[in-house]
């Protein structure tokens, strides 16, 4: 757990930036102006870049390697600290950025004034932003893969498990409820994809990128990349630092993801209800009344329902912040991390619940033949029929609607029609037609690839798996650099690249 940060200390003249300026801060601007209560989210991925911005300094000979050495030692002291929850805060120094190195200057001394050599806040921060991002989507994607396994497990123990298919949320035609959780995986995967897509998009060092105009030092950028393990540098100096598609990008795939997320939830909320009753959660996953005894309350479903809006919020508020923003850098931008930041940590706690609540579900396969037998869910499978008796579909489906209208007028359901009440109301009916009114029948009939027989949930769930393992590997392949997880782990630091 981190240190609080402190209240104490004055800005101005004795800040980082406070040379052109003679008197304090007022204390109400600094506490408006600090950013370290949030952006200390950051520290790993600060140290790291200064790790490797100075490993190019020196490289460079901006700096001896003799002071590279005590820089990098103070930094992974520095991290070490960070990690145990032992690290002082200091609004003061208002910002993430500032605390390391004025902890490190503390620590050091004057060799580490040399670490900002060609390099502003503005790129810093870009690139903080940039590493957390490739973290979190990483940890992320290894939690919607897990709910992907969880699906196709459910799926495949299902697959011959019928139940209502619905439109409108009206009983439709019969499928099998492995079918519709492959559905869900159907859409994970794409979040797994689109999440992916946005880590390798983030992957790019703006660090080089100065204030806005660069340097005329003789930086090598695509030294730092090397080291930190990113797969290009920005273009242009102006974009680098100015530029939050990475967070907008994330925050749009995690609102796709938290659509999906929340339909699930609503799912099962529909499906653990009396009315439906086609599983039961166990008692781990709800909760009850305070008044009513009886009561047995889905709350993490609704909970995965409710949280979506916190990330759709997140992603409006970034979009509003930077619609109107003129190049480059503006003091708006520091507003980008609490949504983004709040919204990955509300994705993940969602995503990574779904395996284990999915696992505490009990499939009521009673239940759902019990509805099978209501609402005249084989209509479309009499309609195929006479199509494939020569008469033309809508011809087909005006008898068919036909026979359901007679069937509502005298309360009864097409399976209580014999083959003469058939063929009384449609002559093209024959003896065969009530073969059709079987829901195994028509599930299994629909063997078209994407469709709910078993056969074709079975190739579906080779599919899927052939899909993930894909994503796994793309995942597995472009996560933190190497700096950055020992970094993380408290374990020493990988040998300079080149």
């Amino acid at each position: 757990m981190a240190t609080p940060p402190d209240a104490g200390g004055s800005a101005g003249a004795s800040s980082a930036w406070g040379g052109r300026f003679s008197g304090a801060t007022a204390d109400i601007v600094q506490a408006m102006n600090a950013s370290v209560g949030f952006d200390q989210a950051l520290a790993l991925e600060d140290i790291a870049g200064s790790v490797a911005h100075s490993r190019m300094l020196a490289a460079q000979g901006l700096m001896s390697a003799a002071e590279q050495a005590e820089i990098e030692g103070g930094l992974a002291a520095i991290a070490a600290e960070i990690r145990g929850g032992r690290f002082a805060w200091s609004v003061a120094r208002e910002d993430v950025h500032m605390n390391v190195e004025g902890a490190l200057a503390d620590r050091i001394g004057r060799a580490a004034g040399k670490l900002h050599t060609g390099r502003s806040r503005n790129d810093q921060v870009a690139l903080d932003l940039r590493l957390w991002l490739r973290r979190e989507l990483t940890e992320l994607g290894e939690a919607v893969a897990a709910a992907v396994s969880a699906l196709t497990g459910g799926a495949e123990a299902h697959t011959g498990t019928l139940m209502p298919g619905y439109t409108h949320l009206q009983r439709a035609q019969p499928i099998t409820f492995g079918h519709h959780l492959m559905a869900y995986a159907a859409m994970f995967l794409r979040d797994l994809d689109r999440l992916l897509d946005a880590r390798r998009r983030a992957a790019v060092l703006p660090l080089g990128s100065g204030a806005l105009a660069g340097s005329p030092l003789p930086l090598d950028r695509h030294r730092v990349a090397a080291e930190l393990e990113l797969d290009a540098i920005t273009w242009n100096s102006l974009d680098g630092v100015s530029d939050r598609d990475p967070a907008l990008e994330t925050l749009s795939a995690l609102s796709i993801l938290m659509v999906h997320v929340s339909r699930l939830g609503e799912e099962l909320v529909l499906w653990t209800s009396q009315e439906f009753g086609f599983v039961e959660l166990s008692d781990a996953f709800c909760t009850g009344s305070s008044l009513m005894p009886q009561k047995k309350n889905p709350d993490i479903p609704e909970l995965l329902r409710g949280k979506a809006g916190r990330v759709f919020g997140a992603l409006q508020a970034l979009l509003v912040t930077m619609k109107g923003l003129p190049l480059a850098y503006n003091k708006d931008m520091q507003e980008d991390k609490e949504p983004l930041f709040d919204a990955m940590a509300t994705a993940r706690a969602c995503v990574g619940i779904l395996p284990d609540l999915l696992g505490a579900m009990t499939v009521r396969e009673d239940r759902m033949k019990t509805a099978l037998a209501d609402g005249f869910l084989l209509a479309t499978d009499l309609a195929d029929y006479l199509t494939d008796k020569g008469v033309p579909f809508r011809e087909a489906h005006h008898a068919v609607g036909h026979v359901v209208a007679h069937c509502v007028a005298t309360r009864r359901r097409l399976e209580d029609l014999d083959a003469d009440a058939l063929h009384a109301l449609d002559e093209n009916f024959g003896p065969d037609a009530l073969a059709v009114l079987d829901a195994a029948r028509s599930v299994a009939r629909r063997s078209l690839p994407g469709g709910p027989a078993p056969a074709a949930v079975e190739a579906a769930l080779g599919q899927a798996r052939a899909a993930l393992a894909a994503l796994r590997e793309r995942l597995g392949a472009g996560g933190p650099s190497a700096i950055e997880r020992a970094l993380a782990a408290g374990e020493a630091l990988p040998a300079a690249r080149g």
